[in-house]
């Protein structure tokens, strides 16, 4: 129009966009994919699901349960995920105000530091680390700060924490602190000893703790698992996260839990509703008849199950030459692949891959820059056929 001055600007990505990359898991995932090798890249759990879990699913569907739920998931499930933390975790929680069903532990975890977390705001998080809890952080212009935990001298021992690193790293800015017990990558299970020096930390600075226990029944051996939640006084500051993605082999249903003090927890409500509205109405059904019905020689039989599966892997890792760091909990190994050819962990993986068809994930994508290159990652959590078929596999190295 005649008279008027255009106003122009420049599309662009957002500040964030250019160093959002394509995860190392996700990659090696569609490459494995394309040849048709056995992925141990990513931890899918392509193991059976529970009877009681697919069934109740499937009977809510035709139950006509496919409309939206309440925004922190059903009351049949919220009251058997109260029962079941009780019974299992020691953890009392009112299922009405304390529990929220989450469109799995990532959409929790990120209702839950958008609840509590300003931009610029910095949570603790130990190294080896799961790279979702960092580009979470980041994605809200949170500042992940990485306090490397001590490599294990041998196979049999396990990482360790360094207290004073911790506190080292704290700063006027530190906000939470991040625990992911048992823990992916490594396996490692937090010991009541490191908890509770980490509670201490947390109360005297006055930081939130979030805890990430996906894998708690993944715990192998005489090994205890223990949430920060029980101790006295982590109650209030204290959100656990965690799921059925990985006990009841169902990781594309995408249902995770939180447990946090009533007075938390509506904000998280709001922010979990603002980005999923709710978890899949029916699968919340499935997960509760699972929650019912199997009692607790299930979970034994799941870590038993596993704890085989995990000998396994291990054996053949060994054979192929990549020294394995036993872990104690979750369903993943990191083994040693400096004898791999490749500059490093990512170009290892690849030659790994093209040469077995057995998909692993490069250390360094669970590490700060320039670490882990020597390192790579291999999930265990897969049907016996196909377990066996990579073991076999990797054997292969060894003749050569």
């Amino acid at each position: 129009m005649a008279g008027t001055t255009a106003i122009t600007q420049d599309l662009r990505l957002s500040e964030l966009a250019p160093r959002a990359l394509q995860s190392e898991i996700r990659a090696m995932t569609m490459e494995c994919d394309r040849i048709g090798g056995v992925n141990l890249a990513q931890g899918v759990c392509d193991t059976e699901v529970p009877a009681p879990v697919m069934q109740g699913a499937i009977e809510a569907m035709h139950a006509g349960h496919n409309i939206y739920t309440r925004l922190d998931g059903i009351a049949r499930l919220r009251k058997a995920i109260a029962e079941k933390v009780r019974w299992f975790n020691g953890i009392e929680v009112n299922p009405d105000t304390e529990i929220l069903v989450a469109s799995g532990a990532t959409g929790g975890f990120h209702a839950a530091a958008m609840a509590l977390l300003n931009p610029g705001d910095e949570v603790i998080l130990f190294e080896p680390f799961y790279g979702y809890h960092a580009s979470t952080l980041k994605s809200m212009r949170m500042q992940p700060v990485l306090v490397p935990l001590a490599r294990p001298v041998n196979a049999s021992a396990d990482w360790t924490l360094d207290l004073d690193a911790v506190k080292a790293a704290l700063t006027p800015r530190t906000r939470a602190l991040l625990i992911n017990t048992p823990s992916n990558p490594a396996g490692k299970i937090f010991t009541r000893a490191e908890i509770e020096a980490l509670a201490q930390v947390a109360e005297e600075h006055g930081l939130f703790v979030f805890t990430d226990e996906i894998y708690e029944h993944f715990v192998y051996g005489d090994v205890e698992h223990i949430s920060p939640a029980t101790l006295p006084g982590m109650r209030e500051r204290t959100v656990v996260i965690s799921g059925f993605s990985k006990t009841f082999s169902v990781t594309g249903w995408r249902l995770g839990t939180v447990l946090a003090h009533s007075k938390w927890l509506p904000a998280m409500n709001y922010f979990h509703d603002l980005t999923y509205v709710c978890a899949p109405a029916p699968l919340q059904h499935g997960a509760a008849a699972g929650l019912e019905q199997l009692g607790p020689e299930f979970y034994t039989q799941l870590a038993a199950d596993h704890e085989g599966k995990r000998a396994k892997l291990v054996s053949a890792l060994d054979d192929a030459g990549m020294k394995p760091f036993i872990p104690r909990g979750a369903y993943y190994i990191l083994a040693d692949a400096s004898a791999l050819p490749g500059e490093n962990a990512a170009l290892k993986a690849r030659w790994l891959l093209a040469k077995t068809g057995v998909a692993s994930v490069a250390g360094s994508a669970f590490f700060r820059a320039g670490h882990g290159e020597d390192l790579l990652r291999f999930c265990f959590a897969k049907k016996d056929r196909d377990l066996d078929d990579a073991c076999t596999r990797l054997r292969s190295l060894k003749s050569e």
